[in-house]
Formats: C-alpha cells, structure tokens, sequence
C-alpha cells in the first residue's frame, strides 16, 4: 500500500524527474513527509517565493528539453505559481505544477488557505486536475506530463486535496494514458501540401526563412541549415528562435521585430516568399498585421493548428511537426543562388551595423558596450544567457551573436520581469558544468531578487551582471519617444547590489567604467562560485531600431532620428 504522497513521488521517479523545486505548506506537508520517510532520490530545490519555483522549473526544461516540475502548497502557495506558469504557456515550456489543496471536507467552504487554483490556472496551463479521490491520482499524473510535453508544450497542474496525500491503495503507474479528446501527433503534411510548398521556394526570387524555437523544439536545426544552404534562402529568426542558425553562419539574417535587426526587418518587408516555421508570428515579430511582408506569399509550418491564420493571412498552411516537415520538404526543393537578393540583404546588413551598431562607440559605459565584451569574453557565444525584460533584453539579442540553440534563455511572450535569476538557476541546475550568466535590468531583477539564498544555498555557480541605470528602462524609452519624456515612475531609487549579494555570501563588485568591463567579467568568470556585477551604465541610452505600437516593420525609428512626441 502507498500513500498519495508516495505515488506522487514514485511517478515523478516513473517519469524521470530527477530534482523538483517548491516551497512545503500546510496543504502539501504530507507530500513532502513522505520524501523525508522514503528518501526519494529526488533533489528538492527550497525556493523562497513560489514564483521563482515555476520560473525554475521553465528554465529547467528550457535548458534541458525535459519536462519541469515545481510544488507548492494552497491558497497564496498555488497562486504565486501563476506569474511562472503564464510564461511557460506563451512559450510553450513543458512544466508539471503540483499544488496541495485544502481537505475533502473543506472544498468551497474558504477554508484556511483555499483558491480555486484550477479555476485560476485555467487560462495560463494546457490542462489542470483536482484529484480529490487517491485512485484517480496515478492516471493524472501520468496524464500530465504527457500532455505537459506532446503537441504544443506547456504546463499542466496537478492540484491534490491534503486527505488525498494521506489515504492509501495498491499502487501501480499506468503503462499507458486515455485521453479521447486529447490527440496530439507529430503530423507529416500530405505530398499535395509538400509540392505546394516545394514549388513556392523553387520559384522565389527574394525568398526568407523565419525560424523560431519549434525548429530548436523539434531538434530540426540540422535540417533548417541543409535548406537554406541549398537553395541558398536567408533565415531569420524570432526572439525566442535566436540559436536555430548560428548567427555567424553567412545565410544568417539575424532576427527581426520590434527591435530587431534593420537589414532583418528590410528583408521580411521585401521578400516574395516567406517560410515561417516554429513561429507563431506574434505582434512583436511583425509590427502591424496588415502591412507585414505585403509582397510575399506567406507559408506558415506550425504543430498547432490554432496558430494558423491566427494574425495574418497565410497563403499556405501546413500544420506540421519542423522536423518531419523539413525532412519531407528537403527532396523537393531545388538548389538555387539568388545572387542580387543576398547581395541587396548584404548591403542592408552593412548599413544597419554602420548606423546602429558603431554608433554605440563612446566613451561612456553603455549597455551595449556591455554586451558586446561579455560576448567576447564568454568565447564569442559559448556560454547560456539567462535574460530578464527589458531594454537589455534587446541588446542582448542585438550584441550577443549565439550560435547554439537553448543557448539564450528568455520570456518572449509574457514578458515577465524577474524571470532571469530563478531561470537561470533551474538552467545551471539542469547543466551544472556549463557557464550560465544572467543579464538583467536593476528593476526587474529586484523582482525574484532574494532566489540569491537558492543560488547559495545550492552553490551554484550562476554569474550575475545587472544593467543598472537607475530606470525601469523600456518603460522610459517609451516615456522618451512617445510620451514627450514625462518620466512618471520609472526613475528607481536602487540598493547597493554589491553588498546585498555580500549580505548572502556572494561576492561582487560595480563597474563604473569602459575600461573595466572587460576585467571584470574575467574575475567573475575566474570566481568559483556566483560573482555579481553591478554595470552603472549611462542613464538614457535607448534601444534602436524600435517599432512603434500599431506601425509596420517599414516604418522602424533608427538611430541618429530625432523623434517628436507621437502619441501612444
């Protein structure tokens, strides 16, 4: 006979989880008795705010490509998992919620500790459970992490009553799940499909590729490359797509959007055939829906069906698995050259690093300049980057040229501020050899702040570089460009980062100067341990391009224009 709790255990063990992060209360107290009793080899990450559980887990899976678990108990225990869970579902991260709830008894009474978590987490989780019978409870644990992981990833909660952890059965995990209504497949379009396709790209004469993270997802960066190389396409990529093609690979076109790349933008505007696959073609990746790429006939190669015409008109789609699509697509597309095509991007790209990027060379410390050295000091792109939102963000995708998949870690849909630290340390959790720095703005990284404990308390090697000018900084830039710099709770009065990460035993130090970046980056790197940076970049720098809410990617506000308040 086991307990709830037990099974609970033993199915993550089934289902290879190896390390959960969570914080134990009341509801969940039972679960986490057992683990003590049994001594599951399962390593429990202590949290100390359950959103950076659920961030933990996300990047975890992230990191890793497995599913992320994280615990919590009810009421405000469930609830502070939401802001996480909201990210992993825009992004489609695998991630298993298991949440304690208030007894049987006590259901819809506003007990001590009780929220309707099901009802809550709805909207943000592909599916979520309350188990309030112990025999129900091995299926909807197995039930979870297949759905939390086939077709569109995402997370699932498994909310279980207090008693239920407590009442015992025979235990044995499913071999198999029973979802009638649930048919995930890793679709191959037909060959009619295929031919549409094939033929499409063998006829452009400015053809794009835009890559986002189900090429990665779908372990298909192989395959992506083998296409573009042979019919010669350029790619780009979404934020999240970032690392699909190493941005050094010639055929690379960066990634476009709001503050993506000018010549990447130029490009997708201009081109006759855009292949978008893995993408889900966001507001932020095509500037206003009706005027992105106006000249192209638009495939579009997603698993989920929902995404297809979702915010543009797309000409030909194909609901599809990257992987199975491209492999079906490669012997059907012909070699090709296209020389004044690339010979146009080629022009673009060297006007854009001309305008937007050496522009960037003073002699302050500014944040791209930041970028940059880590960049060279991290071996030109070896290291994961853990981001949070923001302006840094954006130069860190602009400056930071990866070459690896999974190889920047960041909430792309969402947006979550204070996301990077708890990622980061689910990522350095999943890779505890690879070298994992988090980038983050002084405002948001305030938000997840005190996880510092959870980096020393698994002495974790994270290292920890803040962008700290003094603002909640995008919020400015649009105060600066489209609010006539009424500067209205942005301006942050910040702590001495150094010695709050003293305070927790990590050592730090600030930058104040260009000629410093560079060694200090080496010394944290040196550091056996976590190391903070605190980089005191000038006040006012602003992302460039940006792409103004509601205008089209044409329309991009460069660098070295002066701008005039233009209304929001």
């Amino acid at each position: 006979m086991k307990t709830g709790g037990q099974i609970i255990w033993e199915s993550l063990i089934h289902e290879g989880v190896d390390v959960v992060f969570g914080l134990p209360g009341g509801a969940i107290l039972p679960t986490y008795d057992d683990l003590y009793k049994y001594d599951y080899p399962i390593h429990h990450v202590l949290v100390t705010h359950e959103q950076g559980a659920s961030h933990m887990a996300d990047g975890y899976a992230r990191a890793t490509g497995k599913t992320g678990v994280c615990l919590a108990t009810s009421g405000p225990g469930a609830t502070n998992l939401i802001t996480g869970l909201a990210t992993a579902y825009m992004d489609s991260t695998p991630v298993v919620a298991i949440t304690g709830q208030v007894p049987i008894s006590l259901l819809g009474r506003d007990g001590f500790q009780e929220a309707d978590i099901r009802a809550i987490s709805m909207p943000v989780t592909k599916h979520n459970y309350l188990i309030t019978d112990i025999k129900d409870l091995p299926a909807a644990l197995k039930e979870a992490f297949y759905i939390a992981r086939t077709g569109r990833p995402g997370p699932v909660l498994v909310d279980i009553c207090k008693n239920v952890q407590q009442m015992t059965m025979e235990f044995t995990y499913p071999d198999t799940v029973y979802l009638p209504g649930y048919k995930p497949s890793l679709l191959t379009p037909d060959q009619d499909v295929i031919g549409r396709v094939a033929q499409l790209i063998n006829e452009a004469q400015r053809p794009v590729i835009i890559a986002g993270q189900g090429v990665s997802m779908a372990k298909a960066e192989n395959e992506l490359r083998t296409l573009a190389e042979k019919a010669n396409i350029p790619v780009a990529t979404s934020l999240l797509g970032i690392g699909t093609i190493p941005a050094t690979h010639p055929l690379s076109i960066s990634w476009g959007g709001m503050h993506g790349e000018a010549y990447c933008n130029y490009a997708l505007q201009e081109c006759d055939v855009l292949f978008a696959i893995g993408a889900r073609l966001d507001d932020r990746l095509t500037g206003a829906f009706s005027t992105f790429a106006p000249k192209a006939n638009i495939i579009h190669v997603d698993l989920d069906p929902a995404e297809m015409g979702k915010n543009l008109t797309i000409h030909t789609p194909v609901v599809g698995d990257a992987l199975m699509t491209l492999r079906a697509l490669l012997p059907h597309v012909e070699p090709n050259e296209h020389p004044a095509w690339l010979a146009q991007i080629n022009e673009w790209r060297a006007e854009s690093v001309e305008r937007d990027i050496l522009t960037q060379e003073t002699d302050e410390l500014v944040a791209p300049y930041v970028m940059r050295q880590l960049w060279y000091a991290t071996n030109q792109g070896d290291a994961t980057i853990v981001t949070d939102v923001g302006q840094h963000q954006m130069w860190e995708a602009q400056y930071f040229n990866h070459t690896k998949p999974r190889s920047l870690l960041t909430s792309g849909g969402l947006g979550t501020m204070g996301y990077s630290l708890p990622a980061a340390i689910g990522a350095q959790i999943a890779k505890p050899d690879e070298e994992i720095w988090v980038v983050a703005g002084d405002g948001g990284f305030q938000m997840t702040m005190p996880e510092l404990s959870t980096v020393m308390q698994e002495r974790l090697p994270i290292k920890i570089a803040i962008i700290n000018n003094g603002y909640l900084g995008m919020v400015r830039q649009w105060q600066d460009v489209f609010y006539n710099k009424r500067y209205v709770g942005t301006p942050l009065y910040n702590p001495d980062f150094v010695k709050i990460a003293e305070a927790y035993g990590i050592p730090g130090r600030a930058v104040t100067s260009k000629d410093d970046v560079y060694e200090a980056i080496r010394q944290a790197q040196m550091t056996d341990g976590p190391f903070l940076l605190d980089f005191q970049v000038e006040e006012f720098t602003n992302v460039y391009p940006m792409v103004a809410p509601g205008k089209s990617n044409a329309d991009m506000i460069r660098r070295g224009h002066p701008i005039e308040n233009q209304g929001a």
